[in-house]
């Protein structure tokens, strides 16, 4: 039976998606399932020797999860430069095949109970001159989830990254609070007013904390009940029994 996989996208670049990403896989692997993270196109990273690219967000998921699959399949794409991934795709005169993609994700869900695919940047950020994460997204054919970066201006970027998710023809999974700015004015009002407006499910919010070992210490919990949230309790036992 294929993995159940999600498509991780958020209100902008830097606002927690990779750590939401290593967090639910160990969720899942402290359930006992086979967990996998993907990063389709990744912008920015060490070249090694084999003239692959070492890219940092890749290298976590890798540590997160279970699965040691090869790399064409959890990153088919990877540039040196740290920029927008269609600046890189460019610069390097490269193609994106959305076939390959897809055939990567699906050999993914054949090793793995979940698959968790983390985009790049937004979801409107381009994959090269024509394309989008969102048409990224949909050829994977994923639920989204969302995360949002709490600071001044997520309300906007939030409504409005849902609005363009629910557009696309894509299921919602959740929206998950990645609380980036430690002192925010007012940022749990922030938090209660889009709990009341974004009518997908919430799945926890993660509180910032500057010491990473003390930070996966308290989100542990809310980062279980996301990942129940998200497959469902049944499923979940489920899985965790086969």
């Amino acid at each position: 039976m294929p993995a159940r996989s999600f498509f991780i996208t958020g209100t902008d670049t830097e606002i927690g998606k990779t750590w939401f990403t290593c967090g639910l896989l160990r969720a899942a692997v402290r359930k006992g399932l086979r967990a996998v993270g993907m990063k389709p196109v990744a912008a920015g990273g060490r070249q090694r020797q084999d003239g692959s690219i070492d890219n940092e967000d890749v290298s976590q998921h890798l540590l997160a999860g279970n699965i040691d699959a090869p790399l064409q399949y959890r990153n088919p794409y990877a540039f040196s430069q740290p920029v927008s991934p269609h600046i890189a795709v460019r610069a390097a005169g490269a193609t994106i095949d959305f076939a390959r993609l897809t055939e990567a994700h699906q050999a993914l869900q054949q090793l793995a109970d979940v698959v968790l695919v983390e985009g790049a940047g937004g979801w409107l950020s381009p994959v090269d001159e024509t394309r989008t994460m969102q048409d990224l997204a949909v050829a994977i054919n994923a639920p989204v989830i969302l995360v949002v970066g709490v600071r001044l201006g997520c309300l906007n970027h939030a409504a409005l990254t849902l609005q363009a998710i629910k557009a696309s023809g894509l299921p919602c999974a959740g929206w998950l609070a990645n609380c980036v700015e430690p002192a925010m004015l007012a940022r749990q009002d922030n938090i209660d007013f889009l709990r009341r407006h974004l009518d997908v499910s919430f799945l926890g919010a993660l509180p910032h904390l500057a010491d990473q070992e003390k930070a996966e210490l308290n989100q542990a919990p809310i980062l279980d009940q996301a990942l129940r949230t998200l497959l469902g309790a049944k499923q979940l036992d489920r899985l965790a029994l086969s």
